[in-house]
C-alpha cells in the first residue's frame, strides 16, 4: 500500500482493507469515493495445475498467516524455484 493514499477504511494494510470491506457496505461510504481511471490487460491468461489436497491445505496455511491468497503466494514460490534454475 503506498504511503499518503487514503482510503474509506483508514487501513495500514491490505489485510486490515479486506478485514474492513468483509464487514462493510461500500453503498454506505459512495460520497467518500472519487471517479478513477485505470488500464487493464485482458490478455492475461490464467492456467490451472492440479495440487494434492494436503499440499493446499499447507499453502492455504503458509498464505493465511502471511496474509496473502494462496494463488500469490504459490506464483511467488514459483517465481523464486524458476530464478535459481536459471541461475
Amino acid at each position: 500500500m503506498k504511503k499518503g493514499k487514503s482510503s474509506v477504511s483508514k487501513a495500514k494494510s491490505y489485510k486490515e482493507m479486506g478485514e474492513f470491506w468483509d464487514t462493510h457496505n461500500l453503498s454506505d461510504h459512495w460520497d467518500k469515493t472519487r471517479k478513477v481511471q485505470f488500464e487493464m490487460d485482458i490478455r492475461s491468461k490464467i492456467t490451472y495445475y492440479s495440487i494434492d489436497k494436503k499440499l493446499a491445505d499447507q499453502v492455504h496455511a503458509v498464505a493465511k498467516k502471511r496474509g496473502v491468497s494462496a494463488d500469490t503466494l504459490l506464483n511467488l514460490w514459483v517465481l523464486e524455484k524458476l530464478q535459481e534454475q536459471s541461475s
